[in-house]
């Protein structure tokens, strides 16, 4: 939607209210011409055998020097998506229980549906030929799938990777006839966020870690309970920390971490967790001056050397105890 409509970030194309969808339409039959070229060529050929696979992890863990046991093993293709959370500003209002659900259909359900359920939503569908419809359109902005790509493209994920970092409010708003709409006019809804929800990145990015266990079993829900890989959750500071104190970070990985446990608790099958990120990095259309790393850059230095923020130490124990060392961290 950036890059192909509104044009803030590259290729920095301003395709009108067409652009967003015809690119998503060109990812999803990409990504399942990549997920089949794999299962037919690669994955019976990538599959080990029982002397292979115990040589392999005897190099690695001592236990398996004697193994006996028949273990087959291939690779995994799957999809990585990015969503928030829609919370209905009303939970008893019907109105704003459809916008919310609206909300992670336009985010999270357009790539997810086609290739869990074979379609795009049919919220999506109806809002976007809807729209299209009263600007005098003979078809709609949103692409079709034929019958073959549909089935085609169904079923195209071995695993579903979720990069999540906040929530919104959601309501109904109904925008006025608009003769050139687009992706955020299409789907009738406004975000709010609570004044209360701490905010120490950029003005995006709230923390809400109740948002993401809502998140994880929507996808149990509505896509037969995915396997799930936490590809991306942290947060970031617009403003540099000298002493490397990032308690925000910490408060933030043990909020959402703590959700996921929630989660797995509900019967999510999440089966891994990826903090983002690792290191300062180049942020789009952010420069250097957007900071998710753990690892503090000094980017002003031609050798840019690396320092530990107060967030690896913490996020180390987690990975050493596979969860909370203390079981009194984690919260009913």
């Amino acid at each position: 939607e950036q890059g192909y409509e509104t044009g803030e970030h590259a290729p920095g194309l301003k395709l009108g209210g067409c652009g967003a969808y015809k690119a998503a339409h060109h990812i999803i039959k990409t990504h399942a011409k990549v997920w089949h070229s794999y299962n037919n060529t690669w994955r019976r050929e990538q599959r080990g055998n029982q002397d292979s696979f115990c040589d392999c992890a005897a190099v690695a863990t001592k236990g398996f020097k004697n193994c006996r046991t028949v273990l087959l093993f291939s690779g995994m293709v799957g999809i990585s998506l990015t969503s928030g959370w829609g919370e209905p500003v009303d939970p008893h209002s019907q109105i704003d229980r459809d916008a919310a659900e609206r909300y992670i259909q336009f985010h999270l359900g357009w790539f997810a549906n086609p290739i869990y359920r074979g379609d795009y939503p049919e919220v999506m569908k109806n809002y976007v030929g809807k729209k299209s419809a009263q600007q005098g359109l003979g078809t709609s902005r949103l692409p079709t799938f034929s019958v073959q790509e549909k089935s085609y493209i169904k079923g195209t994920s071995d695993f579903l990777g979720i990069g999540h970092f906040t929530t919104r409010y959601v309501l109904q708003k109904n925008f006025p006839f608009l003769q050139v709409s687009g992706y955020h006019t299409d789907h009738d809804l406004a975000e709010l966020v609570d004044p209360n929800w701490p905010a120490p990145g950029p003005k995006w990015l709230y923390s809400v870690p109740w948002g993401f266990r809502r998140l994880l079993n929507f996808i149990k829900t509505q896509y037969g309970n995915p396997l799930i890989y936490v590809t991306e959750n942290g947060v970031s500071e617009t403003l540099q920390c000298p002493q490397l104190c990032d308690e925000w970070r910490i408060q933030y990985l043990k909020g959402y971490i703590n959700e996921i446990l929630k989660a797995l608790n509900d019967g999510v099958n999440v089966q891994g967790y990826t903090a983002w990120s690792l290191l300062d990095k180049f942020e789009w259309n952010k420069g250097f001056s957007e900071r998710f790393g753990l690892y503090h850059i000094d980017f002003k230095n031609k050798n840019k050397p690396r320092y530990p923020k107060a967030s690896v130490d913490y996020y180390k124990k987690i990975i050493s105890a596979n969860g909370f060392p203390n079981p009194r961290e984690v919260m009913s």
